[in-house]
């Protein structure tokens, strides 16, 4: 028989759509005062000074391939997304990088077949093709047929999310033998300095602080990107795991686009015929892939 879902896990579903979903305004809000560079690093010493007490205690017990391979983790998985999303949305509206964002089960199938020989059958091809050409509807919105206007920017978060694709196969394929909160928490704990070190030595990040008007709401912006859309949704998505099945916790998935989009007509963003067309055949072809007979 079907598991049942408990009533919870749909509030738990809810609440983690809103807060993945509405990240991309507030890198939005944050690229207001601070670089994308400033955005990422910020994000990311927030998300590891709060997950800390996850992490420290254990740092001495993992191996050197153990910390090689969560270092890989924290880079792709987090740290370099981070400022991919950021550089991304200095360029294009929070509602299509909410959008592109859909994108990541698509390269999790497609990096799990190319290099951990996961079966890919004409279903999940199918879904990938639809998936794909939905990114492109995404990227030639507003420009014709003309190359020089294509929005170029898209394909920063194209590989953000193929950074997720490959962080997913690592920790399910070579270190699933640490849970998933520890696992991102020491991630973090290990790229954090690398990012403190980024934003304190190598940006103006303390004197626009000090000096530009706005900059502490776009620091709390920021600060609550990297503690509720890192450090709160990673307890919300292992606890929905835990109490359903993957298929319900992989709706989230469907979800985080239409809140990001539902944000960004609220900040006056406006998505053109072909930004929906690309939204629509991401969705579907995310759904076909992950459809189960």
């Amino acid at each position: 028989m079907p598991k049942q879902i408990p009533l919870i896990a749909w509030g738990v579903l809810i609440l983690l759509s809103l807060i993945w979903g509405s990240s991309f305004i507030l890198i939005k809000r944050g690229l207001e005062v601070f670089s994308p560079g400033e955005v990422g690093a910020l994000r990311i010493l927030a998300a590891g000074v709060v997950l800390m007490p996850f992490s420290i205690f254990k740092l001495k017990n993992l191996s050197v391939k153990k910390w090689k391979l969560l270092f890989f983790v924290g880079m792709v998985g987090s740290f370099i997304p981070a400022f991919l999303f950021a550089t991304a949305q200095t360029q294009i509206d929070s509602s299509v990088a909410g959008i592109l964002n859909a994108l990541t089960p698509l390269f999790v199938m497609l990096i799990g077949a190319v290099f951990f020989n996961q079966h890919i059958t004409r279903r999940i091809a199918f879904g990938l093709a639809i998936g794909f050409l939905g990114t492109v509807f995404l990227i030639m919105a507003g420009s014709g047929i003309n190359l020089l206007q294509l929005n170029y920017y898209a394909f920063f978060i194209v590989v953000a999310t193929v950074c997720y694709g490959a962080n997913v196969n690592l920790i399910k394929f070579k270190i699933h033998d640490i849970n998933a909160i520890s696992i991102t928490a020491i991630s973090l704990l290990i790229v954090t300095p690398i990012a403190a070190i980024y934003l304190f030595g190598a940006t103006p990040f303390i004197s626009k602080l000090q000096q530009v008007d706005g900059a502490y709401a776009s620091f709390g912006y920021i600060v609550l990107l990297g503690v509720m859309g890192t450090a709160l949704a990673l307890v919300l998505f292992n606890h929905l795991v835990k109490i359903t099945t993957p298929i319900f916790t992989s709706s989230v998935t469907y979800l985080i686009p239409i809140i990001a989009v539902i944000w960004g007509l609220l900040d006056g963003e406006v998505l053109l015929t072909g930004h929906f067309i690309g939204l629509t055949a991401i969705i579907v072809g995310v759904f076909l892939a992950n459809r189960r007979r």
